[in-house]
């Protein structure tokens, strides 16, 4: 089997932060393990999160301190007490929110260090060879971001780009000067990593064993405020004043008239491509250790990207520029080993995208929600599907099902109903699960909350909105063997 193709099946969307664990957020222990156990249980193939690094302001999981690192949000700790590293009592007396729905992200902000640096205090880490290997097999980004953490602390939050000059342009001088005068926090922000990765490991091994994969999100571009951007300047496109020229978004649309203004910097790829895209070949290494499939956030961007002048207000004012293509997905698959890269071709889809899919045997990506708004030639409906491909029922950045279809009417309902053969709008949702999972694509997605039948109040996430993003999640018990054994039964059906 390559490492473009895969097997059919199903699979839940769930992120890592909305797992019902206790403490305020979800976390790679034991709530981890039993959601393995509940897909494994229902004959899912496939669990499928968001990207699981550290979030910057916004609490965005595709805004990140680092491509590179995990959250440290995610480190559970029960574990941390059976290694004798805390207390209940040292983590009991912390809040951790009031609503078990809902992560309360200024608290963890607040709490979550604390214990954890009292867990650093105590561990013997550093005596022992898994760690000194840990440090050696992630040596191209862990001691850069280690230090990018502390001088943040230090400095405040303040982005680095508004530290001290001799810092901000990593002056030799000045990156020893910090290095010894937050040495101690340096090392703490190691032991965090450390800490993630190993029980990441153990959860994966855990899935795998259960027959669950693990699907993976690379967003394609990386936050302004990065150890990413700050390490490698010379990778992004930047003046000499380290100050983005061109910044990433997508033009005007059906949907906005003004365009998505991103605002992350973009590559400079002809310097990248120089050292035959390291950068790159690192990150999708690394990803590769943690995940069995990829799917790389906004893949036309690799064939075709669109820049905005830095400063602008919205996204009106911009051009396209062509990207790597197929040199660069030529390095991921090298550096991808066994795991499978999926192309999430959302959005204005050239030609040339197409041809590098199928040339490549990349999997796309098709969206229920999408498919009964034009007429029968949308590619979303499930007639007009190839076998390499997933259909969702929505992504993170949609409606729910039942957000989506509650309460509407006209065209796109009636078009719904009578394409799935229904009289009545409350089987709309059972009737999407079948009619995605007796599609040929070989892989059909859903996000919890939809075989739950949640509405918008459990949205995972509405683009260009603040505020109420990427805070919903499961409470212990929500889900139930009626909900298992329901995609159990669809799985026998339909062959997944």
């Amino acid at each position: 089997m390559s490492n473009t193709t895969l097997q059919r099946g199903a699979g839940l969307l769930l992120p890592i932060y909305a797992l019902p664990a206790p403490f305020g957020v979800g976390t790679l222990g034991k709530c981890a393990y039993e959601f393995v156990d509940f897909l494994s249980g229902a004959d899912q193939k496939y669990w499928q999160v968001l990207p699981a690094g550290p979030t910057t302001y916004g609490d965005s999981p595709y805004q990140s301190y680092s491509a590179f690192a995990g959250n440290p949000y995610f480190i559970d700790l029960e574990m941390l007490v059976q290694e004798g590293l805390l207390n209940w009592d040292e983590i009991n007396r912390l809040s951790w929110g009031d609503h078990p729905s809902y992560v309360s992200y200024d608290l963890l902000f607040q709490n979550r260090p604390q214990v954890l640096k009292l867990a650093f205090g105590r561990s013997r880490h550093k005596e022992t060879e898994e760690y000194k290997r840990f440090c050696e097999e992630n040596s191209f980004w862990l001691e850069g971001y280690a230090l990018f953490m502390a001088c943040k602390e230090h400095f405040n939050y303040q982005a680095w780009h508004k530290w001290e000059e001799g810092l901000k342009f990593r002056k030799p001088e000045a990156l020893k000067r910090y290095g010894e005068l937050l040495k101690e926090n340096v090392e703490y922000h190691k032991f965090c990593q450390y800490q993630f990765f190993r029980q990441w490991e153990k959860l994966k091994v855990y899935a795998n064993e259960k027959n669950v994969e693990i699907i993976g999100d690379i967003p394609i571009y990386v936050a302004p405020d990065s150890a990413d951007i700050w390490e490698h300047p010379e990778y992004f496109q930047l003046d000499e004043t380290l100050t983005p020229t061109k910044v990433a978004g997508v033009p005007p649309d059906a949907f906005s008239d003004d365009g998505q203004l991103w605002g992350n910097p973009l590559y400079d790829w002809d310097a990248i491509e120089e050292t035959d895209f390291l950068w790159w070949r690192e990150r999708m290494k690394a990803s590769a250790k943690l995940y069995d499939c990829l799917r790389i956030d906004h893949f036309i961007g690799v064939v075709r990207y669109y820049t905005i002048p830095y400063g602008a207000s919205n996204a009106k004012e911009g051009e396209w520029v062509w990207g790597p293509g197929k040199k660069l997905i030529k390095a991921l698959k090298e550096e991808a080993g066994r795991t499978k890269i999926i192309a999430e071709d959302l959005g204005i889809v050239i030609p040339e995208v197409v041809e590098l899919m199928e040339e490549e045997g990349l999997p796309g990506m098709k969206i229920i929600e999408f498919a009964y708004g034009g007429d029968n030639t949308n590619p979303h409906l499930p007639h007009n599907y190839t076998p390499n491909s997933i259909v969702y029922g929505g992504t993170h950045d949609n409606e729910t099902l039942a957000g989506h279809f509650r309460g509407k009417s006209g065209w796109e309902v009636e078009y719904a109903m009578e394409y799935m053969g229904i009289k009545e709008p409350d089987r709309m949702i059972d009737r999407i699960f079948r009619t995605a999972y007796q599609s040929v694509a070989s892989v059909a997605i859903f996000q919890v909350q939809d075989v739950l039948h949640l509405g918008n109040e459990a949205r995972t996430n509405e683009p260009s909105t603040t505020g109420n993003n990427w805070k919903w999640r499961l409470y212990p018990g929500q889900l139930t063997y009626q909900e298992q054994g329901y995609l159990k039964r669809l799985v026998w059906v339909f062959r997944r």
